[in-house]
């Protein structure tokens, strides 16, 4: 029986959500023994506090929604999370400068991420599978693998779709356990988030969390 909790990154991203929602979501989270807690950088501290104590871990984003900043900018970003107590990093990739072929500039801005990170945090690349073809979201995950990342993620949520399972597997097998891999972006109940580890997700990322593991308890498992 698949312990669906565990693969929950319970996500808050919304521009309006609020102090009392945020630590509604870590309640929650430490409730039902949830991965990790996702929000914006604003929120780094307050999760931070609110989750000691537990295994939950607390997981910020980066250069998000559109990952269209520069290596400072993240990089920034990124030390002003960590130092707030977070323990896991999503970053956006620069998608416009992958499209515009500089590898380069992706792979150096990730590595770097990376390195800010040293060992004390996870960093999850978000590629944003729906703006790419089947051959730029395999060149993606290499270029992420190369740079040291531990997982990439298939979509923010704020662009034109979400996860499939098409791409979920289509990472899985180009990674080939050399990264994790997160399906995130309209996983809003339990047969979805089933199907996306089923077809190989290591995370799920959510803003339906509760909903979901009530849902399995209710179906007995």
């Amino acid at each position: 029986m698949i312990e669906v909790s565990k693969y929950i990154d319970a996500t808050l991203l919304k521009p309006e959500a609020t102090e009392a929602d945020i630590v509604k979501l870590c309640g929650d989270a430490r409730k039902y023994g949830f991965a990790s807690v996702c929000v914006n950088p604003y929120w780094t501290e307050l999760v931070s506090r609110s989750l000691e104590g537990s295994e939950v871990k607390t997981c910020v984003v980066i250069g998000f929604p559109l990952g269209a900043t520069g290596r400072e900018v993240k990089l920034c970003e990124a030390a002003y999370a960590l130092e707030r107590g977070a323990r896991e990093l999503d970053m956006v990739m620069n998608i416009g400068a992958f499209k515009s072929r500089q590898p380069d500039v992706v792979e150096g801005e990730i590595r770097a991420v990376v390195a800010a990170c040293a060992g004390n945090a996870l960093v999850k690349v978000i590629l944003e599978c729906c703006l790419l073809s089947d051959q730029e979201k395999v060149a993606a995950c290499e270029i992420a693998v190369a740079a040291g990342a531990h997982f990439v993620k298939t979509s923010t949520g704020f662009s034109s779709s979400g996860a499939t399972v098409e791409d979920v597997k289509l990472l899985k097998e180009t990674v080939r356990g050399r990264a994790a891999v997160k399906a995130s972006g309209g996983i809003r109940d339990l047969w979805a988030a089933l199907s996306m580890i089923e077809a190989g997700a290591d995370r799920i990322g959510t803003s339906a969390g509760a909903a979901l593991v009530t849902e399995a308890q209710g179906k007995g498992g």
